[in-house]
């Protein structure tokens, strides 16, 4: 990957968007900027979205690892308005105005380094490769990949249920998402796990991330080159044909957002509701027959606890103002998903019900969203594991008490760090 500050990312180039000479003076509201990082925030994001809330309105000052100035979209119609407005909000990250005070080792680099990657292009260009990776999406039978699904599960399954307990995060809630998406690209298993753990890794904000993004890169580049000799029906078959224009590193890269996207999606989304049906009662009452709780409960997590929490972002291609903040040329705008699907304009009622309410902004939005079908293919993965689960284990149950079950500290996804379950052991 190619550093943000090397000449030929720098903004002025050719290759590189118009962006005024100079850093902006820091706004006096980031005085008052709240981090998005450390205990005080990733134990309780919710309780400090309240509170940015209450201090700014839906856009917050906040400071980003190592004190770095940015904003977070608190509000549902401001989120809307970001997306949407690809003009205004971009996504090519060489006009942010504070790469001079960005180390070269700083953890959230891989996540704003400016690459080849398809989240990193505009204009044609995206909505060119956006359309081939849709395309590549469609090689997938729904009916082939939920009985994948199943033979996973039931093999995972069958590992741990003659023991009567289980942590479903190791366990489980991993594999099944890992050894899918996998098996759609056209990795071998044996291969998975190891893909898997760099990818995962490579996501959070740790100074593993980096080497983590290069092992999967270096992963990512070998099935690019068998997949060349040896086409099959699989995604990134189907993507080589679609963009043959493309350089190595390029297709790459798009096949790492594609699969960084779902693996660790599909699981959090997983384990998630896993959690939700055995702690809430409007759930637990059907969790032995009642297979219509199991949408039910995945749409809920959606909503009040989605997989996806924060997203960096978008950069403002001039100055403008949002949510009555003035947003200069060249800010970094995050997008505070989990933020606005609770946003209290949206819902004054202290008890939302979630029933058939499907316009979270989970999945987002707009050119940047996730490509048509992957949602649905999402929602396969995850629906299955569930149904299995609860299918071979009806009598599954926590193995300590809800309030003692611990989050992962992440300022991206919401995840648990274990989920520890007991059951009536059975023969395999």
């Amino acid at each position: 990957m190619t550093h943000p500050q090397a000449p030929q990312d720098t903004p002025g180039t050719p290759d590189a968007p118009d962006t005024p000479s100079g850093c902006p003076v820091r706004p006096r509201s980031h005085a008052e900027a709240e981090p998005l990082y450390g205990p005080r925030y990733l134990r309780n994001p919710a309780r400090s979205h309240r509170r940015m809330r209450g201090a700014h309105g839906q856009v917050a000052p906040v400071l980003l690892e190592g004190g770095v100035p940015a904003w977070l979209v608190l509000g549902y119609r401001e989120i809307r308005q970001v997306v949407t407005d690809v003009e205004t909000f971009g996504r090519d990250s060489r006009r942010w105005n504070r790469w001079d005070e960005v180390p070269a080792d700083w953890p959230l680099m891989p996540w704003v380094a400016h690459s080849p990657m398809i989240h990193f292009t505009e204009g044609d260009e995206h909505r060119r490769r956006s359309a081939a990776v849709s395309d590549a999406l469609a090689v997938m039978d729904p009916f082939d990949l939920r009985a994948r699904c199943e033979r996973f599960a039931d093999d995972l399954i069958d590992k741990f249920i003659g023991s009567g307990t289980a942590d479903l995060v190791f366990d489980y809630v991993y594999s099944v998402p890992a050894l899918a998406m996998g098996t759609m690209f056209g990795l071998p298993e044996e291969r998975l796990e190891y893909l898997a753990e760099a990818v995962t890794v490579s996501l959070l904000s740790t100074d593993q991330a980096m080497a983590a993004q290069q092992r999967a890169a270096g992963e990512v580049r070998r099935l690019v080159e068998e997949k060349r000799e040896t086409p099959g029906p699989d995604v990134t078959s189907r993507y080589l044909h679609n963009c043959p224009d493309l350089t190595d590193e390029q297709l790459v890269g798009d096949l790492m957002v594609m699969m960084a996207a779902g693996m660790p999606a599909a699981s959090y989304w997983i384990g998630n509701t896993v959690r939700l049906m055995l702690t809430d009662d409007r759930f637990a009452v059907t969790l032995a027959g009642g297979r219509r709780s199991i949408g039910e409960a995945m749409n809920e997590v959606l909503w009040a606890d989605s997989p996806l929490q924060n997203v960096i972002g978008r950069f403002a291609t001039r100055d403008t103002r949002l949510g009555g903040q003035y947003i200069r040329a060249g800010d970094l705008l995050v997008l505070g998903f989990a933020a606005a699907n609770a946003d209290p304009l949206l819902w004054p009622d202290a008890t939302p019900d979630y029933a058939g309410n499907n316009s979270y902004v989970s999945f987002s939005s707009g050119d940047y969203g996730c490509p048509a079908g992957a949602p649905e293919l999402g929602k396969i993965i995850a629906e299955t594991s569930i149904e299995v689960l609860l299918d071979r284990i009806p009598d599954l149950r926590l193995a300590v008490e809800p309030g003692e079950l611990e989050w992962t500290e992440s300022l991206w996804y919401r995840c648990l760090s274990s989920l520890p379950v007991v059951f009536t052991p059975a023969p395999v």
